[in-house]
């Protein structure tokens, strides 16, 4: 059997172009075997530019993450952001990589790349956390922002993500137009030396320099704006376990709780160095829960440390647990998680500056977050706001305020993403960590623990349970599908089994919203995600969603209890709720989706 013609072109033309001998070998083998179903899969689509960059697995081809990819990548955002941004090359580039397999490779091919075009480049000279990339852009008031990651996905997989002038991650248009001049830019630019390292050492050399210092001595001063407690000496002592999931965030957080004047951690040893392999857990995801957490309950178990804080990889999130006095550990959610850090970051800071305006301060979530923090800012009489999700769009509305004047005190994703205060407008698990360490200190030297605190706040804002969970879905083709039935063909149900349905937002373009005068949605609407919320009577929210990063159809359900309500009985009606959901709506049997192993 031979190639198609289309697919031999593309192999010759990716035999031509790629100059990387591992991923050259990958698909010269698979031409040799004329493996036309592989080569399909590898060739014919290109791996797709959107809002988070890029990210997938690490393989040969153009639909994978790969020196090739990265360097075409890097070329049409190079062309991009000089063609858009003001004094561009002087400016210059942040570039960043984790620990990951190839992470230093792209993250290199990434800064010759920029050079070539006479770019100054920022070039970290060692793996750092993702929230070192986002600062840095401020820090030197850079043109763009790079970090090579993937976060907490899989170890076969890598990423590129973007951040742009203002500091958060790129929005639209710039998407758009990145992914229009890598179109237009995909020949690879030749290195002179013959490697990206080697021009970086020779020709490119004066246009490299490394920020890691810079951003070391500004950075942790500069989050301690949010430390409230040093001279408290009670406050500091609480032994605190920490696992980095064989990721990059052991040193950063060391330096943040030095910031802070805490004890220093309990290192969950198994886990806090980098290993781009992740031996210890099937997904080096703290969000996975207990399987992911294991070996630093065993660790907190050993040393009588009553509380374990987890990074992601990259150190962008944070995840939280606590020993229960029936000696079993409280794993927070996301959103538990978001309300107690935005109780504390609110009232120390009115601790702090008490003749506030409160008008002014701001706090956000995406929109698949709990309503939790809407009703703690109507209790104190400042503002909040949802966004999409994506803390990109958290980032720049934060970053938009601070420019009129307003004060972003906080924002979260229910994801175990936070960012309080602006020393970066991202996600940060570093600055988080430490924060998170100081109110759970405080809080035990109170007499009172974090599940204690988090209970005072269900019972002064009401219960809010949530169900956020998701179902595999391999074949993206099904999406469309499965939410084309919801809508059928623009006649939404108003009742989902016993529940009745008080509102419909539709996200995905065209868009539809049934409480608004126009039926348009105030949040941005796109044609390439599917996103539908529904409203209840009952005061259920109900979001469904795909992924944009993981094969995942996601569902997220709070029901809001009302202060006092007995909490059994509100989570006991959001169980039927979330069944009525999944069975009417998302129809796992029908469609072949997967519940996730746990």
């Amino acid at each position: 059997m031979s190639l198609t013609e289309k697919t031999a072109a593309l192999a010759k033309q990716w035999l031509e172009w790629d100059y990387n001998s591992a991923t050259h070998a990958e698909i010269q083998a698979l031409v040799d075997a004329k493996d036309e179903k592989e080569l399909v899969k590898r060739l014919h689509n290109r791996i797709d530019f959107g809002t988070a960059g890029l990210r997938g697995a690490m393989k040969a081809g153009f639909s994978n993450m790969n020196v090739l990819t990265v360097v075409q990548a890097s070329q049409g955002l190079a062309v991009y952001v000089e063609k858009v941004v003001p004094e561009a090359k002087k400016r210059g580039v942040i570039v960043g990589y984790d620990g990951r397999h190839n992470s230093k490779t792209f993250a290199a091919h990434t800064a010759a790349t920029f050079a070539h075009q006479g770019f100054h480049v920022y070039l970290f000279s060692h793996l750092v956390p993702t929230p070192y990339v986002a600062y840095a852009v401020l820090l030197k008031k850079a043109a763009v922002g790079i970090m090579v990651t993937a976060s907490h996905n899989p170890k076969d997989d890598n990423g590129y993500k973007v951040y742009w002038e203002n500091g958060p991650q790129i929005i639209e248009p710039h998407d758009r137009g990145i992914k229009a001049c890598i179109e237009e830019n995909l020949v690879p630019w030749k290195f002179p030396g013959g490697s990206a390292e080697a021009a970086l050492a020779g020709e490119y050399k004066s246009l490299v320099s490394d920020p890691l210092h810079d951003v070391v001595s500004t950075y942790f001063p500069l989050i301690t704006d949010w430390c409230f407690h040093k001279s408290e000496n009670g406050a500091r002592a609480l032994d605190i376990t920490y696992t980095a999931m064989h990721g990059v965030g052991a040193a950063p957080v060391k330096l943040a709780f030095d910031a802070f004047g805490l004890k220093p951690y309990i290192p969950t040893k198994e886990q806090v160095e980098p290993d781009a392999d992740f031996p210890t857990v099937a997904f080096p995801n703290p969000e996975e829960g207990k399987g992911a957490l294991k070996l630093a309950m065993a660790t907190a178990d050993a040393h009588n440390s009553p509380v374990i804080i987890a990074n992601d990889p990259d150190a962008d999130r944070l995840a939280a647990a606590e020993k229960l006095a029936d000696g079993t550990w409280k794993i927070f959610t996301g959103n538990e998680l978001g309300i107690l850090f935005a109780s504390w970051a609110w009232s120390s800071y009115l601790k702090k500056n008490p003749g506030v305006d409160r008008s002014k301060v701001l706090v956000l979530n995406s929109t698949v977050s709990s309503k939790m923090l809407r009703a703690l800012a109507h209790k104190e009489g400042f503002e909040f706001q949802e966004a999409l999700t994506g803390f990109k769009w958290l980032g720049n509305i934060a970053c938009e305020a601070k420019k009129q004047g307003r004060i972003p005190l906080f924002a979260f994703e229910e994801a175990i993403g936070y960012m309080v205060g602006d020393a970066c407008w991202d996600k940060d698990g570093v600055r988080a960590a430490a924060i998170f360490a100081e109110m759970a200190s405080s809080l035990y030297a109170a007499g009172s623990t974090v599940a204690g605190e988090l209970k005072r706040l269900q019972n002064e804002l009401g219960y809010y349970p949530t169900n956020n969970r998701y179902f595999f879905c391999y074949d993206p083709s099904k999406l469309p599908v499965i939410f084309g039935e919801i809508r059928n063909g623009g006649n939404y149900t108003d009742k989902c089994g016993r529940f009745e349905i008080s509102g419909i937002r539709d996200l995905t373009a065209p868009g539809f919203d049934s409480t608004t005068a126009d039926k348009k949605p105030t949040l941005p609407v796109s044609s390439g995600t599917q996103m539908i919320t529904f409203t209840f009577a009952n005061g259920g929210v109900a979001t469904l969603r795909g992924s944009g990063t993981e094969p995942k159809l996601k569902y997220y359900v709070e029901l809001a209890g009302k202060a006092g309500e007995d909490p059994a009985k509100v989570e006991a009606e959001l169980a039927e709720l979330t069944e009525a959901i999944i069975k009417q709506f998302l129809q796992p049997e029908k469609f072949g989706l997967e519940k996730p192993r746990d």
